[in-house]
């Protein structure tokens, strides 16, 4: 048991060993879970054509806006978990555990109802094409019917990634991305099958990875083993769980609501466009893995070694965290702004296609680091206990600046282009404030007094 446990707590040893032994899991979990996202699209696109692609590739930010919330929260449990277990406080992580599992599966039927009920809806708000508007319900409705596979893996990634169990996570991962692959081709290349059974595949490997993972927290004898007949809401877990993770369940909310609204903007520009950008998001994914990848890893970081007093270990990690995910994120943004015209061609050879796809990239790759910045404050910020820092600032800045900014550039420039910057605008202003932030509040002693209080 005590090795099991050494080889998860993060706070002691090198910190730059443990950081990036506890990071390069997650990043190449996250890797995985986006080459079976756009195995997707890319089969789709191949083998159904653009309007299929449009459907599929246009569908993260409304699976983000319906989801996020249920995932901010989940994401401040695992801050009370990670800060319990960095205690050594073996009680309380028991509670926090069964609470987040009960949580989880009252989320993922409200969220089946919800999604299946409201998507048509939402499509039409967002102006999707008609060509494209049949294909887009019937990928959506069934993705939603999955929703309690998606969110049961997230709370269960949560818990191990809490505790510093990263590799277990990424194993599941890789099965999950192998099945959906497979499921995909045997679907549509194969049978001949439409686009619902692309969301089909996802659903089926999202089951099959929360299987795995709860086979896992079922069998630990750790402080984190899940018991099927413990799993239950405690009242004053509860409240931790919704001080810590309702604002980043609010801002993920947020986020993906302006985000919809610039996914509407590109709409206008019909369905080639829808395509382009949305192929872009894939490949765009794969940019932001280094950054979420170090996002979490230092949430998880900054949360046990506050729970340990560790306090002066905290700051030298968000340091290094910063650091290298500032680094790697610029260097994959410029790569693919060299290669975009090629990445988008693999989704859909249709010129126009590639066009937008490459406007996009070349607009928005280069600022990657200003991304990094701020995402990794965000966690820190989360880590530390303070997650309406975040929620405020990417509030303000990703969500009111952004609209704004749409609502009245595009009436001057109507341009695709201009659409496209408000990302890289919004990114900087958000780097800025965080900065700030960070620099000028002593956020470590204000988290050392608030638990002497």
């Amino acid at each position: 048991m005590q090795k099991e446990k050494s080889t998860t707590l993060l706070t002691e040893g090198s910190i730059w060993r443990k950081m990036v032994a506890f990071a390069i899991p997650i990043f190449l979990g996250n890797l995985f879970q986006q080459l079976y996202n756009t195995a997707d699209s890319l089969i789709v696109g191949n083998y159904i054509g653009s309007d299929a692609l449009a459907a599929v590739s246009s569908s993260g930010n409304l699976i983000f806006l319906m989801v996020g919330f249920f995932s901010g929260i989940a994401m401040g449990a695992g801050v009370v978990i990670a800060r319990y277990y960095g205690a050594r406080n073996k009680e309380d992580v028991s509670r926090a555990v069964h609470t987040l599992a009960a949580f989880g599966l009252a989320a993922g039927v409200i969220l089946t109802i919800v999604g299946v009920v409201v998507t048509p809806q939402i499509l039409r708000w967002m102006g999707t094409p008609k060509s494209v508007f049949p294909n887009s319900v019937l990928y959506f409705r069934i993705y939603f019917a999955g929703s309690l596979g998606f969110v049961m893996y997230n709370v269960f990634v949560g818990i191990l990634q809490s505790v510093g169990d990263s590799r277990h996570p990424l194993i599941y991962l890789i099965i999950s991305s192998v099945t959906n692959v497979v499921l995909d081709l045997l679907f549509i290349a194969v049978l001949g099958m439409g686009v619902g059974a692309a969301a089909a595949a996802t659903t089926i490997s999202q089951f099959a990875s929360a299987f795995l993972c709860l086979a896992r927290l079922m069998r630990t004898e750790e402080e984190y083993r899940i018991e099927i007949r413990k799993i239950r809401f405690d009242g004053r877990m509860m409240r931790q769980i919704i001080s810590n993770g309702l604002p980043a369940g609010v801002q993920n909310s947020i986020i993906a609501l302006a985000n919809v609204v610039v996914q509407s903007n590109i709409n206008v520009f019909g369905a080639a466009a829808m395509a382009g950008c949305g192929a872009y998001s894939k490949i765009e994914g794969f940019g932001f893995l280094p950054i979420t990848c170090f996002a979490l890893s230092l949430t998880t970081f900054i949360s046990q070694n506050l729970g340990a007093k560790e306090y002066q270990r905290a700051k030298k990690g968000a340091k290094f965290g910063i650091f290298c995910s500032i680094i790697t994120a610029e260097i994959v943004g410029i790569c693919i702004y060299i290669f975009i015209p090629k990445l988008i061609g693999a989704f859909d050879s249709n010129p126009e296609v590639i066009h937008y796809g490459t406007i996009q990239a070349r607009t928005v790759t280069l600022f990657y680091f200003l991304l990094a910045f701020s995402h990794c404050l965000a966690g820190i910020f989360r880590g530390a206990g303070k997650s309406i820092v975040p929620m405020v600032v990417m509030l303000l800045c990703w969500c009111v600046v952004r609209i704004t900014y749409i609502t009245a550039a595009v009436k001057i420039v109507p341009v695709i282009r201009t659409v496209f910057w408000a990302y890289p605008l919004t990114w900087s202003l958000s780097s800025i404030i965080f900065l700030i932030y960070f620099l000028k509040a002593d956020w470590i002693h204000g988290f050392e007094k608030q638990e002497e209080a």
